[in-house]
């Protein structure tokens, strides 16, 4: 049965996900230009289970007019060698949702450039919505390209959230900046940031012993 049938929206994309695990190709490349966007993204996973997703696909989800289809193609443009420039342009969203999940696909992937970083940067210091800033820092500890720095030890000083973030993106990076930053955090108003800072800490002095 095709997605794109008379069925009410939920009906097609049941069936688009159910072909993604049974292999029903042409069911699941139909709902990549189905009218709703959450077929649409469900399409984009079951090809992606499959193994058949295209670039050209995945940069069309990834530019699609509907926050939710997006959001489902940056999770998928994580674990992926292509479209790094259009996951990029996902950063500066008009959706703070999609910020975030493009900001967590950034740091996953392991081809980020010194324009990636730049970027998750501005957003770490800069976005208005926390969970955005919270997910940029994470980013930026996972890339751990020493540019980063510089916002991950903004993001310290930031609500609990985040900070908590930023006390573990710490430990990718070093020097006394990074040193200074944990024993700070160890008097920190919140217990886990409390913790992990003297985790850190510790497990830095025990390496310089």
């Amino acid at each position: 049965m095709s997605p794109n049938s008379h069925d009410d929206p939920a009906s097609r994309r049941r069936n688009v996900v159910s072909a993604g695990h049974l292999g029903q190709l042409s069911v699941a490349q139909a709902g990549l230009t189905d009218t709703d966007a959450e077929v649409r993204a469900s399409a984009l996973a079951a090809k992606q289970r499959m193994g058949t997703l295209s670039s050209e696909e995945l940069i069309a989800g990834l530019t699609d007019s509907a926050a939710v289809t997006r959001r489902r193609a940056a999770v998928i443009a994580a674990y992926s060698d292509s479209a790094q420039r259009e996951l990029r342009q996902l950063l500066s969203d008009s959706d703070d949702s999609v910020v975030e999940v493009a900001a967590f696909a950034c740091g996953e992937r392991t081809d980020a450039d010194l324009e990636t970083v730049q970027m998750l940067c501005h957003l770490a210091v800069t976005h208005e919505d926390a969970l955005c800033r919270e997910a940029a820092v994470a980013a930026l500890g996972s890339i751990g390209d020493p540019d980063g720095l510089p916002a991950v030890l903004s993001g310290c000083s930031d609500r609990a959230t985040v900070r908590r973030r930023a006390v573990l993106a710490l430990a990718a990076f070093e020097g006394p900046q990074v040193t200074a930053m944990l024993r700070k955090l160890t008097q920190d108003r919140d217990l886990q940031v409390r913790q992990a800072a003297e985790e850190l800490l510790a497990i830095e002095l025990g390496e310089q012993l």
